[in-house]
């Protein structure tokens, strides 16, 4: 085998290890959309009452507090509302 083959060889084995790469960060980038698809339609089952956990409390709590610290960061001149408006049913801020 000459020189130019074993370079051949070798340039082949790693596009092939770089294309295995990106399939692996692109399956786990859809995984991480798919976990948080289903963390917004548990967050909108809880906030209309169709779901309920204990294990998800904890969550849910620190989801409303950050919608709500988000709607406070949106009010015009720094001013904070007397209640946080409540988070739409696929858990955005408002």
């Amino acid at each position: 085998m000459g020189f130019l083959d074993k370079a051949k060889a070798a340039a082949e084995q790693a596009a092939a290890k770089a294309k295995e790469g990106v399939e692996d960060v692109q399956v786990k980038r859809e995984l991480g959309q798919a976990y948080d698809e289903l963390g917004k339609a548990t967050f909108a089952l809880v906030e209309k009452g169709e779901l309920s956990h204990p294990g998800l409390e904890e969550v849910v709590t620190r989801i409303r507090e950050l919608n709500a610290k988000a709607a406070d960061d949106d009010s015009p001149a720094g001013e904070k509302s007397a209640e946080a408006e409540p988070a739409e049913a696929d858990g955005q801020p408002a």
